[in-house]
């Protein structure tokens, strides 16, 4: 039987779901890609995180600039 849960809760811990931000790490064999201040919807009781669609996209376009560059480590902010 299926847990079921509301759009405003965690289905992991059933906590409170909000908007925030999160950290997006990416290993890439070579190197690593570090994307801080990404918008999320974060659990405010385990801590668990979802990114949306948009933002999904822009960090896919972020881990193939850096897999161009190869870089060892690329630190990054997400701007909005």
């Amino acid at each position: 039987m299926a847990i079921k849960t509301s759009p405003v809760m965690c289905p992991l811990c059933g906590g409170a779901k909000k908007a925030g931000k999160t950290t997006f790490t990416v290993e890439l064999g070579f190197g690593v890609v570090v994307v801080r201040d990404v918008s999320a919807t974060v659990c405010s009781q385990c801590g668990a995180d979802w990114i949306g669609d948009e933002v999904a996209s822009k960090l896919e376009d972020i881990v193939n600039d850096a897999r161009k560059k190869h870089h060892t480590v690329e630190v990054t902010t997400l701007s909005a």
